[in-house]
C-alpha cells in the first residue's frame, strides 16, 4: 500500500473520526502518527524523497484498530503524516533553527524535544535526517498547526468530552509503533507517565490483556508517553491516557514501511486486546483506591 497524495495541503480533511453506532464504551482510541496523506507542495518542499519520510510514520496504526467502532469505542486519526506536523507535541513546540525568523514571544522556551529536530513542525525525520534543505517560512509552519494540529486535537477533545459526559470518565489509547532497533526486544511498551496518566489498575489489565494474546509487555521505558498522555491525562479529573507502543517489527517491513506477512497474526491480537481492555470499567474506582 502506497501513501496518497493530493495538491494543496487543505484540500483534505486532517482528521477522521470512526465513531460507533451506538456508543458502549468509554475507550477513546488516538492515531496520531499513522497519516500518510503527503501532499504534493510537501514533497516539493522536502529533501526527502517519500520512501525515507514515510519512515516517520506509526505506519498503519489506524488500520491495526480500524475495528474499536464495532465494540463501541471511536477512534481518532490523523491524515497528515508526522514529518508534516507532529500532533503529539504542544502547540508552540517549534525549533527555532528552522525558521527564518524569530518565534514569537508566546512560544515560551525551547523544549529539548524541539531543539532536537522534533518539534511539532520537525526539522528532521527518521534517523536524525534533515526534512528540509535550509530553512522554512515561519508562517508556513503556524498555518500547518492552524491547519492540522488544531483540528486533530479539537477532535480528540470533542471525543473525549463526549465520552465524559455519557459515562463520567473517558480512557484514550494513544496508539504509536515504535522501530524494533529501539524496543529494546519489547513487543509492547505501555506508556503512563510512570503512574500519573491513567489509573493502575487499567494499566495493569492492559498489561496482563497483552499477555493474554501472546504478547509481552513492558513498562514506561524507553517510552513513558508523549504530549498526549502529559496534556490530557487527568484521572482526578476522569480521564485516563495510556500510550500503547507496538514493535513495528511485529507487523512491519521497516525499510520499505509495507505490511509484513505478520500482519494478520498481529492484527488478530490486537483486536482480541482491544475487546479484552474495553472490558475493564473500574479505572475511576482505581484511581480513588
Amino acid at each position: 500500500m502506497s501513501a496518497s497524495s493530493s495538491p494543496s495541503s487543505s484540500s483534505r480533511n486532517p482528521v477522521r473520526i470512526d465513531r460507533p453506532r451506538v456508543r458502549s464504551s468509554r475507550f477513546v482510541f488516538a492515531s496520531p502518527h499513522s497519516g500518510r496523506d503527503y501532499t504534493a507542495d510537501f514533497l516539493a518542499r522536502a529533501a526527502l524523497p517519500v520512501s525515507l519520510l514515510r519512515r516517520s510514520e506509526d505506519a498503519y496504526l489506524d488500520q491495526l484498530f480500524e475495528a474499536v467502532p464495532r465494540y463501541g469505542a471511536s477512534l481518532v486519526a490523523a491524515t497528515f503524516p508526522r514529518a508534516f506536523v507532529d500532533p503529539n507535541r504542544a502547540r508552540w513546540e517549534l525549533d527555532p533553527a528552522m525558521f527564518d525568523r524569530r518565534l514569537p514571544s508566546e512560544a515560551g522556551p525551547v523544549t529539548a524535544r524541539a531543539a532536537a529536530g522534533l518539534g511539532v513542525v520537525p526539522r528532521l525525520a527518521a534517523d536524525g535526517r534533515a526534512i528540509y534543505a535550509g530553512r522554512i517560512s515561519l508562517d508556513e509552519a503556524l498555518e500547518r498547526v492552524r491547519r492540522h494540529y488544531d483540528p486533530y486535537h479539537a477532535a480528540l477533545k470533542q471525543e473525549i468530552a463526549i465520552v465524559r459526559d455519557q459515562f463520567g470518565e473517558a480512557v484514550v489509547i494513544d496508539c504509536h509503533s515504535m522501530p524494533s532497533g529501539s524496543a529494546r526486544g519489547a513487543d509492547i511498551v505501555l506508556g503512563d507517565r510512570f503512574g500519573v496518566s491513567c489509573a493502575p489498575g487499567l494499566v495493569e489489565h492492559a498489561e496482563q490483556a497483552f499477555r493474554r494474546v501472546g504478547l509481552g509487555a513492558v513498562r514506561n521505558r524507553p517510552y513513558a508517553g508523549g504530549y498526549t498522555t502529559e496534556y490530557y491525562g487527568r484521572p482526578d479529573a476522569g480521564v485516563h491516557v495510556l500510550q500503547v507502543e507496538i514493535n513495528r517489527a511485529l507487523y512491519l517491513d521497516e525499510s520499505r514501511v509495507e505490511r509484513s506477512a505478520k500482519w494478520p497474526r498481529l492484527a488478530a491480537a490486537l483486536d482480541k486486546w482491544a475487546q479484552d481492555i474495553m472490558s475493564y470499567g473500574e479505572a475511576t474506582r482505581a484511581a480513588a483506591e
